[in-house]
């Protein structure tokens, strides 16, 4: 079932509008990603999306509102994206690889995601925990389905998909975020490779 998108008074949102809509989201993420949060205004998020300020609260009613609603866009466009690629894998490694490498192209697109995610501890806690409980969903439940079809090593799925969550999240930070840009080189990939391989099991 697709979601209707509505503005502030709750009426859908025309094709226009949601063009709009994109455009305040994009901007909310570079000018929260470049000044942080409390340093970030609505009139800057709607002079970057080429808005008047006005027009910004058509869409959301305060700055923390259209934070929150980012959190929540870029937690589903990964999610998309790593969904599709893993997609691709016939056995439960390389789908965790395909997603590892999804998540890597995404975040070097997206490098804001990381001070935006950062920001929420303090800024919006519960969209901090949204965050990671919507990306581990559906991870712990592939997992699960791994370990019971015998595909894998018997093991907590909840333990096993916040700590692969982890490492990926700190590989991106050291290589994407404090690197070149790049998603990790050919050597790091393997040793990532290594490292998920193990904790799947011998059968992975």
């Amino acid at each position: 079932m697709t979601e209707v998108v509505t503005n502030v008074d709750g009426r859908p949102l025309s094709r226009r509008g949601l063009d709009t809509r994109r455009r305040l989201l994009d901007a909310a993420e570079h000018v929260f990603g470049e000044l942080g949060y409390h340093d970030a205004s609505v009139v800057k998020i709607a002079e970057l999306a080429g808005v008047a300020a006005g027009t910004f609260y058509l869409y959301f009613e305060e700055k923390k509102a259209v934070f929150d609603e980012l959190v929540r866009d870029l937690n589903r466009r990964i999610r998309h994206a790593m969904k599709e690629a893993s997609a691709h894998g016939t056995t439960r490694l390389e789908q965790e690889l395909l997603g590892f490498e999804a998540f890597f192209a995404f975040t070097r697109e997206h490098p804001a995601l990381y001070r935006i995610i950062r920001q929420a501890e303090f800024v919006s806690p519960e969209m901090l925990r949204y965050h990671y409980e919507r990306l581990s969903s559906g991870y712990v439940d592939a997992l699960r389905a791994a370990a019971e079809s015998g595909e894998i090593d018997p093991l907590d799925p909840e333990v096993a998909a916040f700590a692969l969550m982890g490492i990926g999240e700190m590989v991106g930070m050291r290589w994407i975020l404090w690197g070149d840009g790049n998603p990790p080189p050919a050597e790091v990939f393997a040793e990532l490779e290594r490292f998920i391989r193990g904790a799947l099991g011998s059968r992975a």
